[in-house]
């Protein structure tokens, strides 16, 4: 009788944690222990408006909800929504005919929203209103006959759904490699656009090497980098050079988390992580460390930046300063698809966009 070997997996064990002390004698600090906290951080307008659309959804409509894609870009949003009865899926072919289905922040393609109405799907659009300019501008440009450079991630939900407007006017350029050999037919008729989420030096970059090799390329009516991604950037610029360690809370897919990683870099910090919630972070990270930066992506709620201050704050990092370099106010109104509903039920939310329940 022949056996076979079957392999069994060990449970997880939590990793013991370094006490302060240990971390101290590891590697003694010169200085006095602080935070230098960035604001503007997390939860921009798109966001906010795009979960908030959600959750209205959920208390209006009743679970499920099916949302395609991630809302936003951001794993505790994502889990919680889920709890609250959320389904999220990859395309709406995975959604039951007639189903309510909620686009996510990043937009999506013409085709995308066309083979929804032929599923008989009722939709909530949740596009962000600044991707929705970039895809007015590429669906304008196009008809002018113009040829439209596409700065961005491809592959990213963003992109796609720029793409997807005017995809027979459309190049995309990923980097700036991509940008010294895209080659285009009109070197005459060109305009670039961008990706809302991207660095802004980043950017810069490639639309400059574009610009010398075809020097009649034409910019947008108006800068594409969302301003919450430029202010984001714009405060850990300020505390980079300052902090031995930069710690940013958002999640791996989260375009605009992982730039400020490397924008923290970029701009003099001596080491910079990504993390999701506080637990991850490393107390070795901490070896030496007088100063610690702190900011968060653009779907990331506070309430997992203060976990991540609670935890510094046990390893000697309680004096917290907070480094404003930008101030926000913008708000965007509800999808109107939503707005309509709420107003029918008496809801008097539909007039204008409170904090998501999330935050």
């Amino acid at each position: 009788m022949s056996t076979t070997a079957v392999s069994l997996s060990m449970p997880v064990v939590p990793r013991r944690r370094r006490s302060p002390e240990e971390v101290a004698a590891a590697a003694p600090v010169t200085g006095e222990k602080r935070v230098l906290l960035a604001a503007p951080r997390g939860y921009c307008a798109g966001v906010d408006r795009a979960v908030i659309a959600v959750e209205k959804a959920l208390e209006h409509h009743g679970a499920p909800v099916y949302v395609r894609k991630q809302i936003v870009h951001n794993v505790h949003v994502v889990t919680s929504l889920e709890a609250q009865g959320v389904i999220f899926v990859e395309e709406n072919e995975e959604v039951p005919e007639g189903a309510l289905v909620v686009f996510s922040a990043h937009g999506v393609s013409p085709a995308v929203v066309q083979s929804a109405a032929d599923r008989g799907l009722r939709t909530i659009d949740a596009t962000c209103p600044l991707v929705t300019k970039v895809h007015k501008e590429a669906v304008r440009f196009s008809k002018e006959n113009k040829h439209i450079l596409l700065i961005g991630h491809e592959g990213h939900e963003e992109v796609e759904g720029t793409y997807g407007e005017a995809p027979e006017s459309t190049t995309i350029v990923n980097n700036p490699e991509e940008a010294r050999t895209v080659q285009v037919q009109d070197p005459e008729n060109l305009i670039w656009l961008s990706q809302t989420t991207l660095s802004v030096d980043e950017a810069m970059e490639i639309v400059e090497i574009l610009r010398a090799r075809f020097p009649k390329l034409q910019d947008p009516p108006s800068d594409d980098i969302c301003y919450a991604t430029t202010n984001r950037q714009g405060a850990i610029k300020e505390i980079a050079p300052q902090a031995d360690l930069v710690i940013v809370v958002g999640s791996a897919n989260s375009s605009n988390s992982v730039r400020l990683v490397e924008v923290a870099l970029e701009y003099g910090a001596k080491a910079s992580y990504r993390v999701d919630f506080a637990h991850e972070i490393d107390e070795t990270w901490f070896e030496g460390v007088a100063s610690v930066g702190v900011s968060s992506g653009a779907s990331v709620p506070e309430v997992l930046v203060q976990e991540v201050l609670l935890l510094l704050a046990d390893y000697g990092y309680a004096s917290v300063e907070e480094v404003v370099t930008a101030k926000e106010d913008i708000l965007f109104s509800l999808p109107k698809e939503l707005r309509a509903t709420m107003k029918a039920a008496g809801d008097p939310d539909y007039k204008g966009v409170r904090s998501s329940n999330l935050l």
